[in-house]
């Protein structure tokens, strides 16, 4: 049972991209949806919000259900999505991704599982974040996450390098690696020094569409399915001899965000 048959929106919700009335925002208006069980926390997160002028709660929800109802209705930009709300699987997360692609998800986790760390952030979770976060990082978290970057700390981070470094080992043998071409390898190596498309295709000096299209031929030719697999991939088999372990670290951090997109 819920306790909620409909979307409870905001009773001051409104085009966000208009600001409050009579002033002007120096920062553009974040919009953001909670889907959360439990009404204690709806209310607590209200009340976190409401004292941030760039931040507006559109609508709140107590179910999957009801999310996917209100996803249409409500256009945002950021989720923030109740963990147990899951039931421990990832694949609802790519059924919200379809009905709103560019809405960036926080998923609020009680406690932490490897294996499901690592699946969410693979399907596009943007954030995890424990239900015990201080007002003052989730605040933090929201506007970060709501200008492209990722939300990740560094026992998700090695567990996600760990994962995906398994299955990058066991994907073909370096005596069959494909022949790349001199921009392929260009993309690789800008990659694996952990730069986004767009800084990829203004240092080639090309369209972040042209490097998309080339990043699917690579993911052909090495037999990965995505940005992860393939930063991981190159790193096992030093496909380039550039770059740090920092660097690696970054890659993996915008992979994650990047993935979804490709």
């Amino acid at each position: 049972m819920t306790s909620e048959a409909k979307p409870k929106s905001d009773d001051s919700a409104g085009p966000a991209t208009n600001g409050a009335v009579g002033s002007s925002h120096a920062k553009p208006v974040i919009r953001v949806i909670m889907a959360d069980s439990q009404a204690i926390y709806r209310v607590g997160m209200r009340k976190v919000f409401a004292v941030e002028d760039d931040i507006q709660i559109v609508a709140q929800v107590d179910s999957l259900a009801t999310l996917q109802a209100t996803l249409p209705l409500h256009p945002a930009d950021v989720l923030v999505l109740e963990g147990n709300l899951l039931g421990g699987k990832s694949a609802p997360i790519a059924d919200i991704l379809r009905l709103a692609p560019d809405l960036k998800i926080i998923v609020q986790a009680t406690v932490t599982d490897e294996a499901h760390t690592v699946e969410l952030y693979r399907r596009g979770v943007r954030g995890i974040i424990p239900r015990s976060i201080s007002p003052d990082l989730l605040i933090k978290c929201v506007r970060k996450i709501a200008v492209g970057e990722t939300w990740i700390d560094n026992q998700s981070v090695t567990w996600v390098i760990e994962a995906y470094r398994t299955q990058a080992s066991a994907l073909s043998s370096p005596k069959n690696q494909p022949r790349l071409s001199p921009k392929e390898l260009a993309i690789i190596n800008c990659i694996t020094q952990g730069k986004r498309n767009k800084e990829i295709a203004y240092q080639l000096g090309t369209s972040e569409q042209v490097i998309k299209n080339y990043l699917r031929k690579i993911y052909d030719k090495l037999g990965v399915s995505d940005r992860l697999e393939l930063a991981l991939y190159c790193l096992h088999h030093q496909i380039h001899n550039k770059g740090t372990e920092a660097d690696a670290r970054t890659s993996i951090e915008v992979a994650l965000g990047e993935t979804a997109k490709l």
